[in-house]
């Protein structure tokens, strides 16, 4: 697959409780991520953050959350993101999307051979 060294970055910042049809939300939208045939998407989960709410999610283990940040990052074209969007707008109830224009540098699947 071969992606535009102009492509896009669409972010979505959720929180890892979130759910879609019962499984996690992120899950399911890294799932029609390569449904939709996009070339790439990232979880990130992260120990600490706060949104909207100002309400502080914390992997602390005297303020234990169960609702820690999690952040889906999706890069491929500017009409692949847009044609996905649809699905997004409809399974991101809470949370912030962003979009940013990327120069991707490399991108190749690995071939199972380092060099020498």
């Amino acid at each position: 697959m071969m992606i535009p060294k102009d492509a896009y970055l669409l972010r979505i910042h959720l929180g890892e409780s979130d759910r879609w049809h019962g499984k996690p939300l992120y899950e399911a939208i890294v799932q029609q991520a390569r449904k939709d045939h996009l070339a790439g998407a990232t979880v990130l989960k992260g120990s600490m953050g706060f949104g909207a709410a100002s309400r502080i999610h914390t992997a602390k283990v005297l303020a234990l959350s169960e609702d820690l940040p999690v952040v889906v990052e999706i890069i491929d074209s500017k009409e692949k993101i847009d044609e996905f969007l649809p699905h997004l707008d409809e399974m991101v109830l809470d949370g912030l999307v962003t979009l940013e224009r990327v120069q991707v540098l490399k991108y190749h699947a690995k071939s199972g051979k380092r060099g020498d």
